[in-house]
C-alpha cells in the first residue's frame, strides 16, 4: 500500500525520537515495504480461475510489460566504483547440497525461471519475468518492483498477480502460483525509486488445472452461428438410394421439414475431363501438363490459331529465379527423378529453375451435390483442480547474493518480446534467452531514470525480458545460481536504435534485508 510521507522536522526531529532507542532492527523495518495481493485462499482461486479458463485464454492474451518507451531507452552514464554497505553475503539454492559430476557445453535453462501475469490499472493482461527463489518455505519469487507495483499510476500492487514458472503457450507444467505479499525497498513503494526497483512475492501453493473431458452438443445452424467458443461442423454427402430417394430428394425433403438451418445445402461442383481430341466449342478449355525438356522439345508446335490446339503440341515454359539453397536441394530432387524442368546457373552466377508444358484439351463438366451437416458446440467438461505442492518443491529456488563484487560474470534469463526501439522485432517472447558477460566494473546511472546505482550488462534483449534473474556463480550441470540482479531497464549505448545493454540495481545490505523478510513468511494452500 502506498504511504503517505509525514514531513520531516517540527517535532517530531525536536524530540530526538531518533536516537539510539530507534536503531538496530528499527532501522532494517525502515527498508522494508510490504503489501498483501491476494489476501485469502477464496480470492487466490478465483484469480487462479481467471487466468486458467478457456484453457488458459487469458494467460495467452497477456503482452509484455510496456512500463519503458523509446524516450526511455537511452544511454548510461558512468557513477564511479561502490563501496559495500556490510560484507559480502550469500544464501544457497534450493538443491545446492546435490552433487553432480555432468559436463554440459551448451545452456542449461534454470527450471526456476517463468512468467509473472497480472492485470494493471489500465485493465491489460501483462507479464513480466521471474524466478523462484530460496526461502525457508520454499515459496518465493523474485522479479523486478516494476512487475509488483504499478508505477504508471502510481497505485497499489498489480492486480490478480501469478506466477507461472516453465510457462509456455498458456500451459503450466508446475502450476500457477498466486502471489500473497509482495516485499520491497521502501523507497521503492513510496519514491518510485528505480535504485530499488526489485521486489520478492511469496505466493501460495501452486495449483494444476486439467480438463479431463470435453462435452460437446449439436445445435441448430442458428444457435452455432451465434456461439462463441469452440465449435464444429460435420459434414456428410447424400448419396442416391438404391431402388429408393435421390440425393436431391433427400435434400429436398430435409429443406421443407428442418429449413435451412437443418444443415441441408447443395453445391454446385465443376470437373475437367482429359479429352482425347480437339474441342473447339463452348464447354472446352485448355490447360497444361507439365513434361521434362526432351518432351517438350520433341512435341509439334502448336498453332497460331488457339482453336486449332492439339493435345501434346508445345505450351509455355516457365522462369523461375532460386536461391543458392534451393538450388542445391532441386539438383538433389532432379537426380533422384522428382523433378521434370531443368535446374541450372546462368552465365551472371544466379540460379533458375525452368519447366516445360504441353497443351491438354479439358472438357468442363458440372454436377451437384448435396450434403447434411451437422452442427456441434462444445460447452466444457470436467475441471480437476489439484494442489500442485509448494513452488521450491516443485522447480527449485535459485540462491540469492549481496554487496558482491562489480565485474563478474552473470548470466541473465528472461522472456524479451517487445520490438526494439527502430521497431525490429527480434524476439516472440514464447521461449526465454539468455546473455552472458561481466557485469560493468562502476554503477551506472540515467537522469531521466533518477538512477544512480546500477550495474550494467551488454545484452540485447527487450521489454518482457524485466524481472529476469541476474544470476551469479550459474552452475551450468546443477541449474542453479545465486540471484545477484533483476532485469530493470533497457538502454541504447550507441545510439542506433537497438538495445544493447540492460541494467539491474546493484544488490547490497539493505536488499538483503528485504529479501530476508520475505524468506521467512509463511503463504499456505489455495485448494
Amino acid at each position: 500500500m502506498k504511504r503517505i510521507l509525514i514531513p520531516a522536522g517540527g517535532a517530531l526531529m525536536a524530540t530526538g525520537l531518533l536516537a539510539a532507542g530507534l536503531a538496530g532492527t528499527a532501522q532494517a523495518d525502515t527498508d522494508i515495504a510490504k503489501d498483501p495481493m491476494a489476501t485469502s485462499a477464496a480470492n487466490a482461486k478465483a484469480i487462479v480461475d481467471y487466468w486458467a479458463e478457456s484453457n488458459g485464454a487469458a494467460l495467452k492474451a497477456a503482452t509484455e510489460s510496456n512500463v519503458w518507451d523509446k524516450a526511455d531507452v537511452a544511454k548510461l552514464q558512468s557513477k564511479g566504483g561502490y563501496s559495500s554497505d556490510t560484507k559480502p553475503g550469500s544464501t544457497a539454492p534450493i538443491g545446492e547440497e546435490k552433487k553432480t559430476t555432468a559436463k554440459v557445453q551448451n545452456v542449461n535453462l534454470p527450471k526456476t525461471i517463468g512468467k509473472v501475469f497480472f492485470v494493471n490499472s489500465k485493465g491489460e493482461k501483462k507479464w513480466c519475468s521471474a524466478t523462484s527463489i530460496q526461502s525457508k518455505y520454499r515459496n518465493l519469487v523474485a522479479t523486478a518492483g516494476h512487475c509488483v507495483y504499478d508505477t504508471a499510476t502510481n497505485s497499489d500492487v498489480m492486480s490478480k498477480w501469478v506466477f507461472v514458472p516453465g510457462y509456455y503457450q498458456g500451459r503450466a507444467p508446475w502450476g500457477i502460483y498466486v502471489g500473497k505479499q509482495a516485499f520491497t525497498h521502501y523507497d521503492f513503494d513510496v519514491y518510485e525509486d528505480y535504485d530499488r526497483d526489485y521486489a520478492f512475492v511469496t505466493v501460495y501453493n501452486g495449483v494444476s488445472i486439467s480438463a479431463s473431458r470435453v462435452n460437446s452438443k449439436q445445435v441448430l445452424k442458428s444457435e452455432y452461428d451465434a456461439y462463441e467458443g469452440k465449435k464444429e461442423v460435420k459434414s456428410t454427402e447424400l448419396k442416391d438410394i438404391p431402388g429408393g430417394k435421390t440425393a436431391e430428394q433427400q435434400y429436398l425433403e430435409g429443406l421443407d421439414k428442418y429449413g435451412p438451418n437443418g444443415g441441408f445445402r447443395a453445391e454446385n461442383v465443376t470437373t475437367k475431363e482429359a479429352a482425347g481430341g480437339n474441342f473447339k466449342d463452348s464447354v472446352a478449355t485448355t490447360d497444361e501438363v507439365e513434361v521434362t525438356e526432351l518432351q517438350w522439345t520433341n512435341a509439334p508446335k502448336p498453332s497460331e490459331d488457339p482453336k486449332q490446339w492439339k493435345n501434346g503440341d508445345q505450351g509455355a515454359t516457365k522462369l523461375t529465379p532460386l536461391t543458392e539453397a534451393e538450388y542445391k536441394k532441386l539438383l538433389d530432387e532432379k537426380a533422384a527423378g522428382k523433378v521434370k524442368g531443368k535446374v541450372f546457373k546462368d552465365d551472371r552466377g544466379d540460379y533458375w529453375l525452368k519447366q516445360f508444358y504441353l497443351i491438354q484439351w479439358y472438357k468442363v463438366t458440372k454436377s451437384t451435390k448435396y450434403f447434411h451437416d451437422s452442427f456441434f458446440i462444445f460447452t466444457g467438461g470436467d475441471i480437476t483442480v489439484k494442489d500442485a505442492g509448494r513452488l521450491g518443491d516443485n522447480v527449485g529456488g535459485q540462491g540469492f547474493a549481496w554487496n558482491q563484487p562489480t565485474g563478474k560474470y552473470v548470466r541473465v534469463f528472461g522472456y524479451p518480446a517487445a520490438p526494439h526501439p527502430d521497431g525490429n522485432k527480434a524476439y516472440t517472447g514464447v521461449t526465454p534467452k539468455w546473455c552472458y558477460g561481466k557485469t560493468s566494473g562502476k554503477l551506472v546511472g540515467s537522469a531521466a531514470k533518477k538512477i544512480e546505482e546500477h550495474v550494467a550488462l551488454k545484452c540485447a534483449m527487450t521489454e518482457g525480458a524485466d524481472g529476469g534473474p541476474w544470476l551469479y556463480k550459474y552452475s551450468n550441470a546443477k541449474r542453479l545460481g545465486y540471484v545477484n540482479g533483476v532485469i530493470s531497464t533497457f538502454n541504447d549505448q550507441d545510439g542506433n536504435g537497438r538495445v544493447d545493454y540492460i541494467s539491474s540495481p546493484y544488490f547490497d545490505g539493505e536488499t538483503n534485508i528485504v529479501y530476508k523478510a520475505a524468506a521467512t513468511v509463511w503463504s499456505g494452500k489455495v485448494v
